[in-house]
Order: structure tokens, then sequence, then C-alpha cells
């Protein structure tokens, strides 16, 4: 209904951290297990014996699952409020929610004082029938769209003939709620209802209602019934059938502070005299505050009879001929949305707050208002799309919370989902994204996951999601595991597509899925390998190379294997399960045959995959074929990306010589050339050349420091670590201090096994490591006098640098 604008503050805005009592909430809510037992056979809920749980407690888990999914809320979770001794219930609202006839049995024994059960659509007249039971001290009742709780029709029949039916009873007592102190009820869209004294039966016997919502309600009739109530302070006729017939009664209930007598179909809000009708509407209701005339023509069309006045003021202080009686005590809130004559656009308007489309203010003020309207809400959404696209949002996060919030009123409302994604996208796009908190950005991921899970098949939703979700910080903007699980599930699902025409969707999903692959440690990418990652890479290879298709997407998928192998050996088990070296033998052959001409990317992301595999030293022995050891010695020639491609062959090729030459279990080529090759290799190399890797942890480097029986290993482990730390000091330095990388190298110099290049590169990485150690120490001094800043970079995930710009 429109009272003015809504506090719009919303607990995500600041940085503050989550309230302690939601995170225990959403945990004991997806483990019911830590305070309930599950009956075995009715897969109800009980709470534990020895529990008890305070209203508030209570209350918020019920918010917690609306927040969440409200279409899980069922009566498995609701049956632990059975317990009447040791929970307590005041306020609920299940809106959309599953809970059924029964569930809503067992809260409405909680005497409660405020309940909303709008839109629930398994709940049926039983409903009625528990209410008017145990609904004795209710204050607020929001029985929405939920049609089927009232009868359809006050029955004529006598109760011999349907004893049992709440209808009947309805006509045998003169009732339809028998709720005595109910101050709210909002019952909307009722189209069935065909018996004239309808509304009566169920109006007469509240006789206390202060607030009446019957916005879309046909068959509405004369409203005398609305006479007595003495107490109405609030009505809201929203496009209620023939409303125009309702205006002299309206005008005769002087309690009235909130009127709402809008049309979201402007044919159906056309008055015959609309500025005569408004002026006696306004003049006749003295404490008037709130007036919503949006969709009709009361606000006329801004011209005025002079004749008419005899007033001294100037007549165009008011563009609105009905409203010049409040020039001098204006509305707080005037609802304009959508009138004829484009009324909003006018310069001179009675009101505080008015709802329209003629700027930013407008538009905003009409999501808040409109909020449970989604025929409304889709255009004002759109409007404020266009804001963001063409113009400046001046209040952004105003317009952040109300679109977040429309999102999350409407999650099934496809038009809502999309309007309100688009403007996501320019929000986290835009300058001013480093202003949003973690907690806004948070929630913003959230939402956008609910509104794709939700609407999958639709392209435009799918792809409106992942350019938005490609403008954030991932993972680090992803609120917990569990909405890690939803992002990589949504993504490989994306990257499985329909066809051809999902290959945008599917590129910018596996774009996402390697950033999320490659910033994250072991339990995640085990996560992302147990969800199907692998699997669902090495089909899409598998397509490519039937198509005879390189692109960026071979290119990535390799990439996001070789991140989300990274130090995770069940996924480099997953990757030789998935017949993976089939699939890179078939990339390389195509590469070399000028198939899949000028890209080293290639190359260099599948010999990075096996060097992770590599590592593995249980899986070491399913890469010594000859075959495989021939064109990893070959790759070592090879001056593809620069030396990246040589550089991780020489490094595959180290690891399984760190076995030892037990382990080499192949006549040719032998252990020995193949080492004479990596060293001269490794020679070649400029030791001050620019790397497109990264390191997230040197454990694996560092294991070769200390394989003394084979120097070569070392060799390969040394030079990898000297030009690091060289190139990018401030970045590996640490690194190696922090995973106890000197002793090691220490260590070396003091053995007589490694040849002096060897010891050389050791030096050269000591040497470096205490020179940046020195040069911080200096910089930590200078900014402590104010001379100098300086900060220096962390590691991420070693990762190729691959990926699609996305515009």
């Amino acid at each position: 209904m429109s009272l003015g604008s809504m506090n719009t503050y919303c607990p995500w805005e600041d940085n503050s951290p989550e309230p302690l009592l939601d995170i225990c909430g959403k945990y004991v809510i997806a483990h019911p297990e830590t305070f309930c037992v599950k009956h075995q056979l009715s897969g109800l809920w009980f709470l534990r014996p020895g529990s008890a749980l305070p209203t508030e407690l209570c209350e918020r888990l019920i918010g917690l699952w609306q927040d969440l999914d409200p279409e899980k809320l069922d009566d498995r979770f609701i049956n632990i409020f059975r317990d009447l001794s040791n929970t307590r219930l005041k306020r609920i609202n299940l809106r959309s929610s599953s809970v059924s006839d029964d569930g809503l049995s067992v809260l409405l024994s909680h005497n409660l004082i405020e309940l909303d059960i709008s839109n629930c659509r398994k709940l049926s007249e039983r409903t009625l029938a528990n209410i008017n039971k145990k609904g004795g001290n209710l204050l607020t009742l929001v029985i929405g769209k939920t049609n089927d709780i009232l009868p359809s029709t006050v029955s004529l029949e006598s109760s011999s003939d349907k004893e049992d039916s709440p209808a009947s009873e309805a006509k045998q007592k003169d009732y339809i709620l028998r709720t005595p102190n109910l101050r709210k009820l909002v019952v909307r869209d009722l189209i069935q209802p065909r018996y004239d004294g309808y509304f009566v039966v169920l109006l007469k016997p509240l006789t206390r209602l202060t607030h009446l919502d019957l916005s879309g309600c046909f068959y509405l009739h004369d409203i005398k019934y609305l006479r007595p109530m003495k107490h109405l302070v609030s009505i809201n006729l929203h496009s209620a059938q023939r409303v125009q017939d309702a205006i002299p009664v309206l005008s005769e209930i002087k309690t009235l502070k909130f009127l709402d007598v809008s049309q979201a179909n402007q044919t159906c809000g056309m008055f015959e005299y609309p500025d005569t009708t408004l002026a006696n509407l306004v003049t006749s209701l003295p404490n008037l505050a709130s007036l919503d005339i949006s969709g009709t023509n009361l606000s006329g069309d801004g011209t005025f009879d002079e004749r008419s006045s005899t007033e001294t003021r100037r007549p165009d202080l008011c563009d609105i001929p009905g409203l010049r009686c409040r020039i001098n005590n204006p509305l707080e809130f005037l609802g304009l949305y959508n009138t004829l004559h484009d009324a909003c656009h006018r310069n001179h308007i009675p009101a505080k707050v008015i709802t329209g489309d003629a700027n930013e203010e407008q538009i905003l003020a009409a999501m808040e208002a409109y909020v449970d309207r989604p025929d409304v809400l889709v255009k004002a959404l759109n409007e404020l799309f266009h804001i963001f696209r063409f113009e400046t949002c001046h209040n952004q996060n105003r317009a952040l919370n109300l679109i977040l919030l429309a999102m999350l009123r409407h999650r099934r409302e496809k038009h809502i989902q999309i309007s309100g994604s688009a403007s996501l996208f320019y929000i986290a796009k835009s300058e001013d994204k480093n202003s949003l908190s973690v907690r806004a950005r948070q929630k913003m991921i959230i939402v956008l996951l609910d509104a794709m899970e939700t609407h999958l098949e639709d392209s435009t939703m799918m792809r409106n999601g992942c350019l938005t979700l490609c403008q954030f910080r991932i993972p680090q903007d992803v609120a917990s595991l569990f909405e890690y699980r939803r992002l990589v599930q949504l993504l490989l699902h994306l990257i499985k597509g329909r066809g051809d025409g999902d290959d945008f969707v599917r590129r910018i999903a596996i774009y996402l899925l390697n950033s999320l692959a490659c910033q994250v440690d072991g339990e995640q990418k085990e996560l992302v390998g147990d969800l199907g990652a692998i699997e669902t890479m090495l089909k899409l290879i598998n397509d490519r190379l039937h198509q005879h298709v390189h692109d960026d997407m071979l290119e990535i998928a390799w990439s996001a294997m070789w991140n989300v192998t990274d130090e995770t050996p069940v996924n480099c088990l997953r990757f030789l399960n998935g017949e993976g070296m089939r699939y890179f033998q078939k990339c390389l052959k195509a590469s070399v045959a000028n198939t899949f001409p000028d890209k080293p990317e290639l190359l260099r992301n599948m010999m990075g995959l096996l060097g992770n595999v590599a590592e593995v030293k249980d899986l070491r022995h399913r890469l010594m074929t000859p075959e495989l050891l021939t064109t990893f010695a070959d790759l070592l020639d090879s001056n593809s990306d620069g030396i990246e491609v040589s550089y991780n062959a020489a490094g595959v090729l180290s690891h399984i010589a760190s076995g030892g030459a037990e382990a080499w279990t192949i006549d040719c080529p032998t252990r020995a050339e193949v080492l004479e090759r990596m060293v001269a290799a490794i020679e070649r190399w400029d030791l001050a050349s620019k790397r497109n890797i990264n390191y997230r942890s040197f454990e694996p480097i560092l294991r070769l420091l200390e394989v003394h029986h084979t120097p070569q290993c070392q060799h390969w482990a040394a030079w990898a670590l000297a030009n690091l730390t060289r190139v990018y000091p401030e970045k590996y330095c640490s690194l190696v201090e922090e995973e106890g990388g000197i002793p090691l190298l220490q260590a070396l110099l003091a053995s007589p096994t490694p040849y002096s290049r060897i010891k050389n590169l050791a030096k050269i990485v000591i040497v470096q490591c205490q020179h940046y150690k020195e040069l911080e120490k200096t910089c930590v001094r200078k900014e402590d006098k104010g001379e100098i800043t300086s900060s220096s970079g962390g590691g991420g995930g070693r990762s190729s640098n691959s990926g699609i710009t996305v515009a």
C-alpha cells in the first residue's frame, strides 16, 4: 500500500559482520539435527528433549528460512514449533512458503498476533477454519493472493447440505472471519465472489479494523459496508473493480489517513469529472496524508477553470487542479505513476514524496511503494535501468537496496529478475563499486544466484547474471562455502550448455569457473572436482576437437583444469581417469599439425596441468610411457609463449626424475638423455624473463631442492626460484621465507652434490631475499617518519592469466 517513503536501510549496507544470531541460525537451518530429532517415517522434525527456544529465536529462524528460500519452508521444519512449552511465536511471515494446512495449524496454536500467508499455494479452506478457531488474538492477517483460503461465495445452502464447509458456516453465523481483534486485513485479487453481500459478511464483524487492503478484488459492489468502521485509517483499493462508485462512501470516512484508488490498467481509472471528484474527495478527508491515484485521470490535464477561483494566490502554484486545497498543506505521499497526461512531470505538485517516472527520486519512490505489485515494479525497474545505462544514479545505495528487495520478494517473476540484474550489472561495474560494502557485494551475488537458479532456461537471465558476476572479485566476494558450491554448480550447468547458441554464456561461465579455481585452497579445489568440473572440461575439449574448433574456450578449459588440479591429487586422478592424457595428445597433435596454429597458451596450459599431475608421486608412473616422455623432452626445445612451454616441460620431467633411476621404467628415451636435454634448455632461458604464471605455494619446488641423487632436478627448482624472486621480489621473496626455503637453499650450498651452476642460482635467491627484506625494513622506517608508503603483494593461486574480456 502507498504509505509514502519507506525506510530502505538494509543490514548489508555497512561492513559490520553478520550478526552471530543469523550465522548460527543459518547453520542450524541447514543442519536441523543440531537441535532436533527427525521422525523416520513422517520426516517431521521434533525439538530435541531438553531444548527451549525463546520467541526472538523462533521467529528469526522462520525469517532466515524466508531469506534463503521460502518455498523450502514446509511442515517438516514447522513441526518443531508443536512443542508449545519450549517454543514461542507471536509474529509469523510465511509468504510464498510450502506450509500446508496442518503446518499452519501448529503455528496458530501459539496465539499469534501477526500472520502473513500470502501466496502459500498449499493452504485451503481448512486454514480458514483453523484461523477462526485459533485466531482470536490476531491483530494483523495478510491473506494476500492465497484465494483458496476464503470461500468463493457465501453459500445459500442449509447447514444440512454442507455441514463442515467454512462457507456454509459463514452463512449460518453471518461471518467469514472470526477474528474480533483484527486491526489489519489484506485480501488481494479475490475475483471469484459473485454474491452481492460477500464483502459485507467478510468485513461487518471486523469492527476494530484500522487498515484494509482489498486491492485487485472484484465484485466489491456498493461499499456502504465500510461506513460503520469508525477506526479505519488506511484503505487500499488498488485495481479494485468500479472504484469510481466507491468515492462517495470513501469521502465519508473522516478518519482516513492513507487512501489508494490507483489502477494498473488506465482504462479502468477513468472518472467522468476528475478535477471535481479529486477536489471533493480531498476536501472531505481532513486527515489525509497519503493518496495514490496512479493509473487514473484524477490528476486532470493540468488546466484550470479561472472562473472557479476567487483566491488571490496564483493559480499556477498547483498543476493538479483537484489538489489546490493542499497547496499550503502538502500531502506526505502522492502516487502519480502512469497517470493520464503525465501528471508526475508537472512542476507544482503539493506533495513531499511522489511516485512517477519523471526523475530518479520518483522512480525510487515508486519501487518503495509498489514492492508488492510485480506489474508496476517491472516498469519502475526498467526505468531505473535506463538511468544506470544512460545517465547517473545519484542515490546508488538506495537503488541497490530496492533492486535487491524486489528480486528477493519476487524470485519467480522472470521479468523482475532480468530487469533487476541488468541494473546490478551497472552498479557492479561502476566507478563507485569500491564503495560497496563486503556484505552488499555478497548479497548481490546471492540474489543473482537465486535468480539464475530459478530461471535457468532463460538465456537473457543467464547472460545478465554471468556478465554481472564478472564484475565481482571472485571468489573473495562469495559469502560462504555454501554459496561457493551453488556458484560452481551453476557455472558447470551453463558450461555444459544446450547447443551452439549458448557459447557466449558458456565462455563467460568458463572464465568465472577458472577465476574461482585459481584463487582458492585445497578444500574448495576438491569441491570443484567433486561437483564434476574435470569431467565437464574434458567433455568440452572433446566437443571442440570433434568440431575442429580452437578458441579461447578450449584454452580456458585446460587452464581451469590446471588450476583445479594444483596441489590437489584427487583432481589429478580424476583427470587421468577421465582419459585426460588422450585429450592432451590429441590437442598436441592438432597443434603440431597446425590445425590449431598460433596458440601458445594452449600448450602452456596443458603442460602446466601435467606439471600438477607429475607432482603427485603415486601418479607419476602413469606418465611413464615412451611416447609421453619423448613428447615432454621435445617440448623442452619449444619457444612457444616465451619460455613457458619449455619451463613447464622441464618441471614435469624434474618431478618424474625425482623418483630416482629405479622409477624410470622405460628404455627409450633414456633418463640420462632426457636430463641432459633438460639442463641445456634451462641454460638457454633468460633469468630476467617475465612470467605468465602465478604461484600460491613453493612447496613442490622446494621438495626438489632436496633431491640430491638427481642434481638436475635441483637445477630446475633453483632456476625457478631465482627467476621469480628476481623479477617479482615483492611477491615471491616473502613466500620463499615463509615456506622455509632459505634453510633448504643454505643446505644445498653446503652439500657437495650440486654442481656450481645450481649453487650460483641458490645464492641469487638467498641474496635477493635478504635484499628485499632490508628494503622492506627501510620502507617501514620511512613510513613511520611519513616519508613513504610501501606495500607488498601476496601470492595468489598458481594459474595462467588466460581469460576473456567482458564488456
